[in-house]
C-alpha cells in the first residue's frame, strides 16, 4: 500500500506510538480529530468487538448504529485486512484478564 508508506503518516504514527496512557491519548486524538472522526472510529472498533463475539450484522446495527457497508468493510478488514483489528483486540483481551 503506497499510501500508507506517506512520510507524513508515518510521522502520524510515530507521534501516536509515544503516547504513554488513555489520558494522553484522549487529549491528542481531541485535538487531531473532530468528534464526528473520533465516533466513526469508535463505531468501527465497536463493530469489530462484536463481530469477533459472532454478533450477526442486525444486532450490529441496532446497537452501534453502523451501516451494513461499515459492518461489512470492517468485517472485511477483519478476515482479509493488515490484522490491525485482531491485534488490538487480542491484546484488549490480555489485558482483561
Amino acid at each position: 500500500m503506497r499510501e500508507m508508506n506517506d512520510k507524513s503518516i508515518e510521522t502520524l504514527f510515530n507521534a501516536i506510538l509515544t503516547l504513554k496512557n488513555k489520558d494522553e491519548c484522549r487529549r491528542f486524538f481531541t485535538d487531531l480529530c473532530t468528534i464526528s472522526e473520533l465516533k466513526s472510529m469508535s463505531q468501527r472498533m465497536e463493530v469489530a468487538l462484536m463481530l469477533k463475539s459472532k454478533c450477526v450484522y442486525t444486532d450490529i446495527a441496532e446497537k452501534t448504529g453502523a451501516s451494513t457497508a461499515t459492518i461489512s468493510r470492517v468485517n472485511r478488514c477483519i478476515n482479509y485486512g493488515s490484522d490491525g483489528y485482531n491485534l488490538v483486540i487480542e491484546r484488549m483481551e490480555q489485558d482483561n484478564e
